[in-house]
């Protein structure tokens, strides 16, 4: 048995970028942050910081095109796939690592992940309400539904918030 599971919190270091394959099928691509602090021999605090490349599918792919920006905090679940080719200008061969994104919930408030539809409430746009409150609670899978809760609550507009 073999287990090819990655789950990653981090932030996108530039917007997303999609792209459609000749049947119409939509790719989204994009780079993610992740920070490791420790301290060195000395006991100074170091930060390491590690760069990954996401690739999304699907529904999935427009929903992180629609509602992702650089700077966003995402959770983003998948595998890690290794591809191989030859550069065509340089015939050398080249590789790259990346991860398939299977999952992926949207962290942070509205003012982080740059959401912000006029109605709101949907949850689509991620971020909580207002600044210091919980973590987002919009995760999105590969079939593009919203999941996370048993039933849908009432929708919830701005002007219902009190602050």
């Amino acid at each position: 048995m073999s287990v090819n599971k990655v789950i990653l919190v981090g932030r996108l270091g530039k917007d997303p970028e999609t792209r459609y394959t000749g049947s119409g099928q939509a790719v989204c691509s994009f780079s993610l942050a992740t920070d490791e602090s420790y301290k060195d021999r000395s006991g100074e605090r170091q930060k390491r910081t590690e760069w990954h490349r996401i690739v999304v599918w699907a529904k999935l792919a427009e929903i992180c095109q629609q509602y992702l920006k650089k700077g966003s905090l995402v959770y983003i679940e998948g595998r890690i796939q290794s591809r191989q080719w030859d550069d065509k200008t340089t015939g050398q061969k080249r590789y790259a690592t990346e991860i398939i994104a299977n999952g992926m919930k949207m962290l942070g408030s509205r003012a982080d992940s740059g959401g912000g539809s006029a109605g709101g409430g949907s949850g689509a746009t991620g971020g909580a309400y207002g600044g210091g409150h919980a973590a987002a609670d919009s995760e999105f899978s590969q079939g593009g539904e919203e999941s996370g809760g048993a039933a849908p609550g009432p929708e919830i507009s701005d002007e219902d918030i009190p602050f």
